[in-house]
């Protein structure tokens, strides 16, 4: 049992926390139940340093939404222990589906084409609601959307999330920023211009798109099953090649035309979410299968097996700290690519272990 200090949003003021359903580098997310009416939240919390950084900004990204297709925010507690080091505490709505990445593995490891047209129109919808307040999610993938009862999408996990204008109170202040220094995220996921460390723009959501709904369709991870010794050669592979990873082979001409359009390469012709919005695999869901659409264009290459054996992908957020971790180089952070990693290793697949390249402005 724990109480609410006095400085917490949410009432009321007391709770059970119960087991937990998650956890990273920046702490652990239980999921809790409000003791005056028996309803169920998620509790996200954390003591360290660089959890503090990360929830910190997803408190003050969520702290003004307000989104049928973003997670809820319930509320926010700072208490001290005994021993005077702070605990940093984030409630959000419990969306009983779980994550997408749980749906997928409860239905085969993969999801059908129709469904993944109904997800991704509801991810969109997430997207422009963001993107409509300045705001780019950075870290779009199946972990971090997560499902209702009745089928609703709605995007979670803004650890990452930046601001690249100001909207405060309703009141458009647009005050760009440039926020390309040491953006967060999760590697394979990412866009090829943020692993070069340019500017940062609301594209680099419409790749992860891409990305995402790969994972979907498959299973695996957007680059495919084949893996490499040397994980500083796949992020070199997205950021300055023009292999493309493979779309799914099952797919409709329409289904690989949407993904052609979010994974262009030009981050300036990539399409943004209100076309996307309009673009057939979503706007006519159900005709998915019309092999007479035209598509604009196929993917340029799958990956080239040749740098890739083996090594583990597996996207557990649950797993220890000392497991799933890779040694890696110089290389990249010299171009800079990122300021560091954890212990100068680092997991493709778990934005947790990037926490300390997030830029909190």
């Amino acid at each position: 049992m724990a109480e609410y200090s006095k400085c917490s949003c949410l009432k009321p003021t007391k709770w059970l926390k119960g087991k937990v359903i998650g956890s990273g580098s920046f702490g652990s997310v239980h999921l809790a139940m409000d003791k005056a009416t028996g309803g169920f939240f998620v509790l996200k919390s954390t003591e360290s340093e660089a959890g503090f950084k990360c929830l910190e900004n997803e408190i003050e990204i969520l702290e003004d939404l307000d989104s049928p297709h973003i997670v809820k925010f319930i509320g926010k507690d700072l208490s001290f222990e005994a021993n005077g080091k702070r605990k940093l505490s984030l409630f959000l709505e419990f969306m009983t589906g779980g994550s997408l990445a749980d749906v997928a593995e409860k239905f085969g490891g993969s999801l059908d084409e129709e469904v993944i047209c109904l997800y991704t129109k509801g991810i969109l919808k997430g997207l422009k609601y963001l993107h409509d307040n300045g705001i780019v999610h950075c870290d779009v993938k199946c972990k971090n959307i997560l499902l209702g009862s009745s089928g609703e999408i709605k995007l979670a996990d803004l650890g990452c999330a930046k601001r690249i204008k100001d909207y405060h109170h309703k009141v458009k202040k647009c005050n760009t920023k440039s926020l390309s220094k040491s953006t967060g995220g999760t590697p394979l996921w990412m866009a090829p211009e943020i692993l070069r460390n340019e500017e940062l723009d609301f594209a680099a959501d419409i790749w992860s798109l891409g990305c995402t709904i790969i994972e979907m369709a498959t299973g695996k991870t957007p680059w495919g099953g084949d893996i490499c010794t040397n994980p500083l050669a796949a992020v070199m592979k997205i950021a300055c090649t023009n292999e493309m990873p493979q779309f799914p082979s099952n797919f409709s001409d329409v289904g690989l035309d949407f993904l052609a359009k979010c994974l262009e390469r030009d981050s300036k012709k990539r399409w943004k979410v209100e076309q996307l919005l309009h673009h057939p695999f979503v706007s006519k869901g159900n005709s998915v299968k019309n092999n007479n659409f035209k598509v604009a264009s196929t993917p340029a290459s799958v990956l080239d097996g040749g740098i890739f054996s083996e090594m583990d992908f597996s996207d557990d957020q649950s797993s220890s700290d000392d497991e799933d971790e890779y040694t890696s180089g110089n290389a990249l952070r010299d171009r800079g690519f990122w300021n560091s990693t954890r212990g100068g290793k680092m997991d493709l697949e778990l934005s947790e272990s990037w926490i300390n390249v997030r830029n909190y402005l």
